[in-house]
């Protein structure tokens, strides 16, 4: 095997002829001795030319393809098989439920909200009516936060599996094969429910289980079993239990904190959603070379800040191009934004989440009075917030403000138009947010600048708050068996344990954790 480079032109597609013989030159034979030419990555190169860089590996005819290929194990009936209790149907639930079957365990989730198409209905009654279901919203439901977060698959580390196992099974579901070797993959959240649909299909298919509406509101332990009572009334038990409920399930963290079950303080991100016309930021990107039929530029930027000695990072999260900004609450009375895409990235604006990180000690010492709620301290300060911008408005409409306006700490004429469909109230965010959190922004946003020209200006608009960057809590487990470390066969996985973050890390741990269950 040799691997080479070549590019093209981001308006031709790939040219498997010239790869051919461009593979040969690489490896110094004619083009008739080429076998297979396969495409590991692709690329966007906006440097010079606008290209797409592929990476290929080429095989000689009759030489072993195998190390480049990846053959998917395949799912088992699992209809009389030993259950395995997941709750929640987020990606680390329901790749740890993919998992099972092909291990011959038989998963049980159990889903506090609704299947992914009654979420749709739900997630429009928030902006149409500001009316949220806590339990049925873009957090929670089958699929879990990220099935209305563009379906962004960006994670390429192997640290905590092979990401071909994630991926592979997209595929298998309907996603499109790019997705294998796009440098930034993206599903898209129209195209994601449906993907869903047939995991679910596949899982049911084979003797999984799936229960909706059923929120776990306790857990106990008797005689080996792991006993889950829901709020219908049912109870579901099994020797081991999968906990993969989410950033966002405060009442799991807060029911450990009662039973006196161990739970850590941890370091996540909050700040405020950015917005720019998706033209501004094609026109910085393409360095003014952009042309219809390009795909929409997305950006990243870390931003390293130092305050009274202490540094912390300001950058990018969750970047939406050709996006929409969308509210995130689960429950009344807390405004939360998100940002999502739909496959085809069309709309008019682009959004991404600039956030500051903050760990434990940084809130400990700027608001000593969170001391007095241990573990949850970091928790119960993200929920402050959340309230607060939404008792300015006293609805799911954003505070908002223009974003050289919010650096100089002064207040905005007015507001330009936004995707929110919720709707913007104008708002001092610089006074809103803490004062750690708003100066490390005001420092970071015009140092951007120096790298994207443009982007630091008055015609983008900063909302807030975006803050289910990650859980705030972590449930903690043995590094080796990863079960918490107090609570034989519960195995706490995904976003809402605190080890992942995004839809691909969270699937890998959700797999990881079935793989311990089968003894693997």
């Amino acid at each position: 095997m040799k691997e080479f480079e070549i590019a093209f032109p981001i308006n031709r597609d790939f040219d498997m002829g010239q790869a051919r013989a461009e593979a040969a030159r690489a490896m110094g034979v004619k083009p008739d001795n080429i076998g297979t030419v396969k495409i590991m990555r692709r690329s966007l190169d906006a440097r010079k030319d606008i290209v797409y860089r592929y990476r290929c590996a080429a095989f000689r005819k009759g030489e072993d393809t195998s190390q480049a290929e990846y053959v998917l194990p395949g799912y088992r009936d699992v209809h009389e098989a030993e259950n395995v209790l997941i709750i929640g149907s987020g990606p680390a639930g329901m790749f740890a439920a993919l998992r099972l079957m092909m291990e011959g365990f038989k998963p049980v989730i159990l889903e506090r909200g609704k299947d992914v198409r009654s979420r749709k209905a739900d997630n429009a009654a928030i902006s149409r009516e500001g009316k949220i279901n806590p339990d049925s919203n873009y957090c929670f439901g089958e699929g879990g936060a990220g099935t209305f977060s563009d379906g962004k698959l960006f994670t390429r580390s192997t640290k905590k599996g092979d990401i071909r196992e994630v991926l592979e099974q997209f595929v298998l579901f309907g996603a499109k094969p790019d997705i294998l070797f796009d440098a930034h993959p993206h599903i898209g959240s129209d195209k994601l429910p449906a993907i869903i649909e047939k995991m679910r299909e596949c899982i049911l298919a084979h003797g999984g289980e799936i229960h909706f509406s059923c929120r776990v509101e306790d857990l106990s332990e008797s005689d080996g079993q792991w006993i889950a009572s829901c709020s219908n009334g049912k109870s579901f038990s099994a020797r081991n239990m999968i906990l993969a409920t989410g950033h966002s399930a405060q009442d799991i963290y807060e029911m450990f904190f009662r039973k006196g079950w161990e739970l850590e303080s941890k370091g996540f991100a909050l700040g405020v959603r950015a917005e720019h016309p998706q033209s501004l930021i094609n026109k910085i990107q393409y360095h003014g070379k952009y042309q219809p039929g390009f795909p929409p530029a997305e950006y990243s930027f870390v931003q390293q800040t130092e305050i009274d000695g202490v540094g912390r990072g300001v950058f990018s999260f969750c970047m939406c191009p050709g996006g929409v900004l969308v509210p995130s609450s689960t429950s009344d009375g807390e405004t939360v934004l998100n940002g999502m895409s739909d496959s085809a990235r069309n709309s008019r604006w682009a959004n991404a989440g600039v956030v500051v990180s903050i760990e434990p000690e940084d809130v400990l010492s700027n608001c000593p009075e969170y001391s007095s709620y241990g573990p949850l301290a970091l928790l119960r300060f993200r929920q402050d917030i959340e309230r607060d911008m939404f008792n300015f408005t006293s609805s799911l409409k954003a505070p908002a403000q223009r974003m050289m306006d919010f650096c100089r700490k002064t207040p905005s004429a007015d507001l330009p138009q936004s995707s929110y469909l919720a709707g913007t109230a104008n708002a001092p965010l610089h006074e809103m947010l803490p004062p750690f959190i708003f100066t490390r922004l005001k420092y970071a946003l015009p140092q951007v600048n120096y790298k994207m020209k443009g982007y630091y200006t008055n015609d983008a608009l900063l909302l807030g708050v975006e803050s289910r960057t990650s859980s705030p809590v972590r449930i903690p487990r043995d590094p080796e068996t990863l079960q918490h470390i107090s609570l034989k066969g519960l195995y706490p996985a995904g976003e809402g344990a605190g080890y992942s973050g995004g839809i691909v890390s969270s699937a890998l741990d959700g797999i990881r954790c079935a793989l311990k269950i089968a003894g693997k």
